[in-house]
Order: structure tokens, then sequence, then C-alpha cells
């Protein structure tokens, strides 16, 4: 067992490698619980890709609905309609080419993590990884406070089991644990990579996902917004890339 911030203070200071360094684990899928986690927690990775000619395919496991369920301007068709423009927007300036951005269109806050459905949305991940050729799927952290993001980890390890790959993870509200949380070792191994030369994409692909930050859904005071400074920690000059 150890906590919450001994993890992350590891995961701080896993070795540096160059972002150009993980083509070696093309071809890649990335598996993103919401729109928005791709340019949050890979984004750099994301455009290193397709800097160095191995785009991923990115699919986004829920349809993003669940952010506001109270509002009456923007009803779950709606905001799935719009969370899926911004997450083309969002790809666009990483770099991936047209056609690798995938949506599994799970339910918000509901994702499965075992049962028939979950087998459903294995298979449904397996044909895509079959079809793009994938060796790599990176996903969610385990430990990521939050059921689509524990979902979307199960649902990699699921896939990845299945057919050979091999399982990576990368953190998003991992970084957010308050210090005491107990979690089960081992301690976190990987690596992080600089992606310097790719923040200024990954920090426009950010800005795309205005539902979620920017006020643009003003009708629902209990609905999620990214909380101040949550965005500062994914502004970092590296990503760090957990293995399994």
């Amino acid at each position: 067992m150890i906590t919450a911030a001994e993890a992350i203070a590891a995961m701080e200071s896993l070795p540096l490698r160059p972002a150009a360094a993980f083509a070696e684990h093309a071809p890649v899928l990335v598996l993103a619980p919401h729109p928005d986690d791709e340019s949050l927690g890979c984004g750099g990775l994301v455009a290193a890709l397709c800097a160095a000619n191995h785009p991923p395919h990115v699919l986004i496991t829920t349809d993003g609905a669940g952010s506001h369920p109270n509002s009456r301007t923007w009803p779950p068709t709606r905001l799935a309609s719009e969370r899926r423009r911004e997450a083309a927007e969002a790809v666009a300036h990483l770099g991936l080419p047209p056609g690798h951005l995938h949506h599994l269109d799970l339910p918000d806050t509901a994702s499965p993590t075992a049962g028939p459905a979950f087998e459903v949305a294995v298979d449904a991940i397996a044909t895509l990884a079959t079809s793009t050729h994938a060796r790599t799927i990176v996903a969610t952290w385990a430990h990521d406070p939050h059921c689509d993001h524990e979902s979307a980890h199960l649902l990699a390890a699921a896939t990845a089991a299945r057919l050979g790959l091999l399982h990576l993870a990368y953190p998003v509200w991992g970084w957010t644990l308050p210090p005491h949380t107990p979690l089960p070792g081992p301690t976190p191994t990987g690596h992080r990579y600089d992606i310097t030369p790719h923040l200024a994409a990954k920090r426009a692909a950010i800005a795309t996902h205005r539902t979620q930050y920017a006020g643009l859904i003003d009708d629902d005071p209990a609905g999620f917004q990214l909380p101040p400074g949550f965005v500062a920690l994914f502004e970092r000059p590296w990503e760090a890339v957990l293995t399994l």
C-alpha cells in the first residue's frame, strides 16, 4: 500500500525521454473516457506521434453528455453533439488526420466496468484495435478517481489481454488525489515524455473544450466545470506514461 502523495511524487520523477521516443510503441490506440481527456492526459504525445508520421487512433468511450444534467439550453443530445465537435477541433490542433477519431458513445457517468455491456464495448474496441493494427493501447490510470476513467482502464486491460497488446496508462484526475489517499501498490513506473515542442498545440487543443471550463453553459449551477488550477497541471512540458 502506498499513499497518493507517494504515487504522485514517483510519477513526477520518472525518467525523462523525448516525446519522439514514444513512436516505438506505434501503432497506438488511445482510449479517452470523455472528450477532453485525450487533450489533457496525452495531447502532447498524440501530437508527437502525428509529427513522427505515426498518428494514433483516438477512441472516446463516452458521449460526454453528463456534465450539465440540469441545463435546459444544453440538453444531453445538444451537449453530446457539441462535445463531439469540440473533440474534433481539439485533435485537429494536435495534427490527427481525419478518420483517426472515433466515438463509442457509452453513457457519460455510467460507462460499464463488468457485465454484458462491458463485453460489447470490449468487442468494439478490439475490432477497432485489430483494424488499425494497434500494438499498444493507452488509457487512463486505474487510480483516476472517476467511474468512467476506471471503466476506460478496465476496457483497455480486457482488450489488451484479448489481443496481446501492450497496455500503458496516463493519469488525469489522479494528479488531484488527496495526499493521504491509500492506493494499492506498487509504486508507479514508466517514463515522462518531454512534449515541449508540442506544448502550444496541446494548449490549443485543451482550449477547444469550452463546455467544460469557459462558462459556456450558465443555466446549471451544479454542472461540471474544470476546477481552478486544474488545467495548469497539464501545461507542464512533459506527460507521464505508466507501465502496467
